[in-house]
């Protein structure tokens, strides 16, 4: 882990505000969701991860779903601009999906740009046994 930064697993520390003002002002993903869609979702996640400076600003995020038994959905993965190309993202998925109670689970997401990062978790594309129905909302 870069020096100066933390990463943690532990709910209480997740900022819903930094959250929702780089998810909606900035990711490409889920910007016809409300603040209260997301809040929703914070609530019902099964898993929340953030990347703090020392200082406890929050400078990277992510959320997963789950069956909490075989299967998780990683979403909304992200780390500021000026925070990036530290290892943080990297260190944000490891705590995700591989030291956290999902670690032996089937994971998928959804990436337009960042199939490098995940392809070091293991993450490909999906054999032609994988079927998807499309979001209606964007």
């Amino acid at each position: 882990m870069t020096d100066g930064f933390q990463v943690t697993s532990d709910r209480d520390r997740i900022d819903p505000d930094a959250a929702w003002d780089f998810l909606s002002q900035h990711a490409y993903w889920g910007r016809w969701r409300s603040r209260a869609d997301f809040d929703r979702q914070l609530e019902t996640a099964w898993r929340l991860v953030g990347v703090f400076r020392d200082s406890g600003q929050m400078v990277g995020f992510a959320r997963a779903v789950s069956d909490d038994v075989s299967f998780a959905y990683l979403a909304d993965v992200f780390v500021l601009p000026e925070c990036r190309r530290l290892g943080l993202g990297r260190a944000l998925v490891a705590e995700m999906i591989e030291h956290g109670p999902g670690r032996d689970f089937r994971w998928v997401l959804h990436t337009a740009d960042m199939q490098p990062l995940y392809a070091q978790f293991g993450f490909a594309a999906p054999d032609t046994g994988a079927m998807e129905r499309r979001s209606r909302l964007g």
